[in-house]
């Protein structure tokens, strides 16, 4: 098999050919076939995935169905790997969703090759309002090696990447097992002090979930968790550009003092793709899904509960919000993203990688609509504009 398009980082238009799953070669094309050909970068990386195109993996029973549905979903629009994410709830409805991804990713290639591991946004997170964001705080709590020891069986060892807020009584002891396990720790959803933020640090926590988000409503003007995590330099951070988690000016701010260390996240839900309208919903309960595609909690307008838009949204948005050109918006969801996760086959192309290759079409001088063209698994054609290949 073969993809022919243009490269983001350089405009170069290449042939790239696949055998076994994996790239096996590379070749430049010449320079006149460049205007008629999509762009092609490696598979897009989503470390945050509730649920899209009306598939839940956070209701009270996660199927085959969800996961599968999800999967594909997140493959009509470019994406190739990602992080389905649970979130806090009970230890029987979130060791219910673990079982039914590590399940759905035994019995299916496809799932486990599109699934890079789990993602555990909480319990282990802030109890107060508006730092808890929507998850439920009736069940928020403290972090316990043994009972995330039992979350992680029911995963069958899937969870790769877990968000913990440091001032929670034992965090930082918690921080430092999960590192020594070779989990990625994230700081979210968290009131922490500067000295309590600096202490997960040094435990070996390495990125900031969905900075920004997840926080009151209201903060001291200068001095708070959000410009102290944006200011150290240890930390990535993983930006929601949605246009509704983060104004046009925040995010452009956050990208210019990350830089290198800005990636996109979608933190879909099931409700991505879904019309506008008033949802029953375990995350924040009842939601409003507005015509602008900004989704909040029934209750407070100013708490979001996740988003509705797609990486392909995130990409065209960060565009048109910062100085970033495509190239950049591109590197935010391809190798920084593998860079978090070590995962040193993805997020760029070269031969030996599996072959996970993102077509699409983008005018950046209009700076207008992305669309996704195809989406490659290694080296399997899941998606093509307009028809589910597989």
């Amino acid at each position: 098999m073969k993809w022919c398009g243009r490269l983001p980082q350089t405009g170069e238009a290449v042939e790239i050919w696949a055998e076994d799953g994996k790239i096996s070669s590379i070749r430049r094309l010449a320079a006149e076939a460049n205007g008629q050909l999509p762009w092609l970068s490696a598979g897009w990386i989503d470390l945050q995935v509730n649920g899209f195109g009306g598939y839940d993996l956070n209701g009270e029973e996660t199927t085959a169905e969800d996961i599968a549905g999800v999967t594909r979903s997140l493959h009509a629009h470019g994406v190739t790997s990602y992080l389905p994410t649970v979130i806090t709830g009970s230890f029987a409805r979130m060791s219910q969703g673990l079982s039914a991804i590590a399940k759905c990713c035994a019995e299916s290639a496809l799932v486990r090759s599109s699934i890079l591991g789990i993602h555990l946004e909480g319990p282990y997170l802030s109890s107060e309002r508006g730092s808890r964001g929507a998850h439920p705080k009736e069940y928020t709590r403290d972090p316990d090696w043994n009972e995330f020891q039992r979350l992680q069986e029911a995963a069958g060892g899937l969870i790769r990447m877990v968000t913990v807020a440091p001032e929670r009584q034992g965090a930082v002891a918690f921080i430092e097992q999960l590192v020594k396990a070779g989990i990625v720790v994230a700081i979210g959803h968290t009131k922490a002090t500067a000295e309590e933020l600096d202490a997960a640090v040094r435990a070996g926590a390495t990125l900031s979930t969905h900075l920004g988000n997840g926080a009151e409503p209201v903060l001291p003007r200068l001095s708070n968790y959000i410009w102290n995590q944006l200011a150290d330099d240890r930390l990535w951070a993983s930006l929601i550009p949605d246009g509704h988690h983060l104004p046009p000016a925040v995010l452009k701010v956050m990208t210019r003092a990350k830089g290198h260390k800005s990636v996109f996240v979608s933190d879909g839900t099931k409700f991505g793709g879904m019309q506008p309208g008033r949802y029953p919903s375990l995350i924040g309960g009842e939601v409003v899904l507005t015509e602008s595609g900004l989704l909040h909690t029934a209750e407070d307008p100013n708490i979001l509960a996740g988003s509705a838009l797609s990486l392909a949204t995130g990409i065209v948005n960060a565009i048109n919000y910062t100085d970033m050109h495509l190239k950049d918006a591109i590197d935010a969801i391809t190798a920084r993203p593998a860079m978090i996760m070590g995962e040193s086959g993805l997020g760029t192309l070269k031969v030996g990688n599996p072959a996970n290759i993102t077509l699409f079409s983008y005018n950046d001088e209009l700076k207008g609509e992305l669309t996704v063209v195809e989406t490659v698994v290694v080296g399997v054609s899941v998606f093509k504009h307009g028809v589910e290949a597989v």
